[in-house]
């Protein structure tokens, strides 16, 4: 079976007996795992990522992507399966040492839009910040620069140091497929990062870290799942009620932006898209804000 170029047929032919004799699947749920499969791996192909690279928030956006071309959310969740059952192969072979499917989650029946944070939201979850902690101003700086700049987590977790233009007031990323972008970010955050900067010279990087941005105490980065804990942490003291990530700070700053009236082009650059069809979730996302003021508040509406 020709799934990918990504894969070797040796993976393909381990993979499919797994799924019949570990998993004591039947030829025929075998068979449609691996075309479910295939579309992932497609998708990882256009932009230019091995499947053993992709993360979470790669993941996440493939389920974006499949939105907006129309599969339904049952089908979406039938894909997921088989992508989990994949990675679970990955770790069980020695491939991988950490399964990114882990903490993805199957969508909603229906088309799924991503989470937005109101401003006061993201206001309350910043307030709940101790500061005084030793990594107060370390995550304070992460989540302005999460929303300030529309990072990806990955994006957030490798940025470094010589990668900062502050005087200048923009950043330098490397987003999917090891492609640069820049991004402006906001005097805020650059007030954040000053002030983690100063905490930040009390530790000492490990070797091959020394230009890394945001640090933990035994001075390696930090992983994703780190930066997912503490957002679900901070959202849950601030009493956000939203199942929110790393990866909704992303989606309030593009749906922020286009609410101000920001062009969408702008938007795509900024997010690093690809494709300008995966920006234009953003679109839906404003008219379903739209629709829920227009219930909230139109007089025709009231009392009904």
């Amino acid at each position: 079976m020709n799934i990918d170029p990504f894969l070797s047929d040796r993976t393909v032919s381990a993979y499919r007996t797994y799924l019949l004799l570990e998993r004591s699947l039947s030829e025929n749920t075998s068979s449609a795992y691996l075309e479910d499969l295939s579309k992932l791996l497609i998708y990882l192909k256009d932009a230019h990522i091995d499947y053993l690279r992709a993360d979470l928030d790669v993941l996440r956006d493939f389920l974006i992507a499949l939105s907006d071309i129309g599969v339904c959310g049952r089908s979406q969740a039938r894909i997921i399966s088989g992508i989990k059952s994949f990675y679970r192969f990955l770790v069980f072979d020695g491939k991988l040492s950490d399964d990114p499917t882990e903490l993805l989650e199957a969508p909603k029946i229906g088309m799924r839009l991503p989470e937005v944070l109101t401003l006061e939201e993201i206001d309350a979850v910043m307030s709940v910040i101790d500061l005084s902690s030793p990594q107060g101003h370390r995550n304070r700086a992460m989540l302005e620069v999460l929303y300030s700049c529309g990072l990806r987590v990955s994006e957030l977790v490798n940025l470094q140091i010589s990668n900062l233009y502050l005087k200048e007031e923009y950043i330098s990323v490397v987003g999917k497929g090891d492609k640069q972008r820049i991004v402006p970010i906001s005097r805020c955050a650059i007030k954040e990062i000053g002030y983690w900067m100063q905490d930040r010279a009390f530790i000492t990087p490990k070797a091959g870290e020394e230009d890394v941005l945001f640090l933990n105490r035994r001075g390696t980065r930090l992983t994703r799942n780190m930066v997912f804990l503490l957002v679900k942490q901070y959202a849950e003291m601030a009493g956000v009620r939203k199942c929110i990530s790393p990866h909704t700070f992303r989606h309030s700053f593009a749906t922020h932006l286009l609410e101000g009236g920001a062009n969408l082009r702008a938007i795509q650059e900024m997010l690093g898209h690809k494709s300008i069809l995966t920006t234009e979730i953003y679109t839906h996302v404003d008219m379903k804000l739209l629709r829920d003021q227009v219930n909230r508040f139109h007089p025709m509406n009231q009392g009904n």
